[in-house]
């Protein structure tokens, strides 16, 4: 599947937008859009993000830093969203993992959804960026 993704510097370096856009065979398409920025007060890197999924946007989500690799969790309908975002000789790479609402073993972990506890973190997409 090929996507279209720009990331962009806005409000004079305050923040960078994300852009994202794939078609489907069918025609229909999935786009979603985000922002960073940095928490003035606690200097972490915030998230805000929406897609044309149909689910509200929630809180930003609060990103860490680990051995320079910008990493964050999002809970969403289905489970968890696991992001990790990292620079390496001028590449951006962005790693997207899953963990679903089931537990390891394929049954239903009823509270997998909001406690995190479902299944293990599995890649769902890795995309890897060029400057143009």
């Amino acid at each position: 599947m090929e996507a279209e993704v720009t990331y962009s510097q806005v409000a004079a370096g305050q923040g960078v937008v994300q852009s994202y856009r794939h078609v489907e065979p069918d025609g229909s398409h999935f786009e979603g859009h985000g922002i960073f920025t940095v928490d003035p007060v606690h200097h972490d890197v915030l998230w805000y993000y929406v897609d044309n999924s149909g689910v509200p946007p929630g809180a930003a989500a609060r990103c860490t830093w680990q051995d320079h690799v910008l990493r964050v969790e999002r809970h969403g309908l289905g489970g968890w969203t696991r992001h990790s975002i990292w620079v390496q000789d001028e590449v951006l790479t962005h790693l997207t993992e899953l963990r679903s609402a089931a537990g390891d073993d394929g049954g239903d972990a009823p509270d997998a959804g909001t406690n995190g506890k479902g299944s293990t973190y599995r890649p769902f997409m890795r995309s890897v960026f060029h400057k143009a």
